[in-house]
């Protein structure tokens, strides 16, 4: 039960931390382009992911003892990627939407 329960509050933090990042980011400095900030967005989850795979590492090796740990890098990892994931989507729906309207 425990670990839902970090998992559910993990995915609530990274819904907040996103809308911190999108709000101070687009108050922040109104020059970065959106590419920068898709750019910077995918440099995170690619850290995120390696983070996770050397903690799955070092489990494996021994150096790290404690699995709930492992987990909860790994889930973290999982959870940007699948977020990652369904911008994309986004952003493809609405090319794909963009190209459809007559000019």
């Amino acid at each position: 039960m425990d670990i839902k329960n970090n998992i559910i509050n993990n995915k609530i933090n990274l819904v907040k931390q996103n809308e911190l990042l999108n709000s101070s980011k687009a108050n922040e400095a109104e020059g970065n382009s959106f590419k920068d900030l898709l750019s910077e967005f995918v440099g995170d989850v690619n850290k995120m992911q390696q983070q996770a795979d050397d903690s799955v590492n070092k489990l494996a090796s021994g150096e790290i003892k404690d699995v709930h740990d492992v987990m909860v890098k790994v889930e973290e990892a999982n959870m940007s990627f699948e977020l990652m994931m369904r911008i994309r989507n986004k952003l493809v729906e609405g090319y794909k939407e963009i190209m459809k309207t007559n000019v």
